[in-house]
């Protein structure tokens, strides 16, 4: 380098920069893609259709944008945390609402089923991250209908809040099963599913801790709609 030392260039923070601006230009981008669709005639539906596909794979790299950002966040440090009360349902209602069109356009039901006034302390954002991501995933290999639930289990240990998100389709390959919330080290982009979003959800579910006890994901198949689960646990 003519000017600069080597050494003096921190590359990741040049590339967390660079994701940051994306993220930012890509949000831009999704709220135009929303604008258009108001304007395209219900009986074009090619057009819709199109518009839907573009919609959701922007809404999977934005999820992947904002993942890279935390990771590299939480390699300078702890994964930062804001925890709080907050009201299930309404993380359930957001995660619905920014899936809505792509639902109706590929004709998939998205329900969430919780109670009313059921509350827990976590991060607001992670969380709908984590969920987000699952349900994208959900919506990508399930057939017809991907359902949100979320209850209080009680175990050994005391209350934890229980977040399922389970789909229709063809359930996760056998080499994911044995995947538990302490064996994802790292993500395997050699496997079809098993990826940054899972190891992401991962890390933000271990980050919530209550005196010693953390959070963890679990997958598996079968379930009430007898395809994929995802499920995160929350003390």
């Amino acid at each position: 380098m003519s000017k600069f030392e080597r050494d003096e260039l921190d590359f990741s923070a040049v590339l967390a920069a660079s994701v940051h601006d994306m993220k930012n230009s890509l949000s831009l981008l999704i709220q135009s893609i929303e604008t258009l669709s108001l304007h395209v005639p219900l009986e074009n539906k090619l057009a819709h259709d199109q518009i839907s596909s573009t919609h959701y794979e922007a809404l999977r790299l934005n999820t992947n944008l904002v993942q890279m950002l935390s990771l590299y966040r939480s390699g300078m440090s702890d994964l930062p945390l804001t925890v709080d009360e907050h009201n299930i349902n309404d993380i359930l209602a957001d995660i619905e609402a920014s899936n809505r069109y792509y639902c109706d356009q590929k004709g998939i039901e998205l329900q969430w089923q919780c109670e009313p006034e059921l509350c827990w302390f976590f991060d607001s954002e992670l969380i709908y991250l984590l969920l987000n991501d699952a349900v994208i995933n959900a919506l990508r290999y399930g057939k017809t209908k991907v359902v949100m639930s979320a209850s209080i289990e009680l175990t050994k240990e005391g209350e934890q809040l229980l977040i399922a998100v389970s789909d229709d389709g063809d359930g996760y390959p056998e080499s994911m099963l044995s995947t538990t919330n302490k064996q994802v080290h790292k993500p395997n982009l050699k496997e079809g599913r098993t990826g940054l979003g899972l190891f992401f959800a991962s890390m933000i579910a271990d980050a919530h801790d209550n005196n010693g006890r953390r959070g963890e994901i679990s997958l598996e198949n079968g379930g009430t709609l007898g395809g994929s689960v995802f499920r995160v646990k929350l003390p």
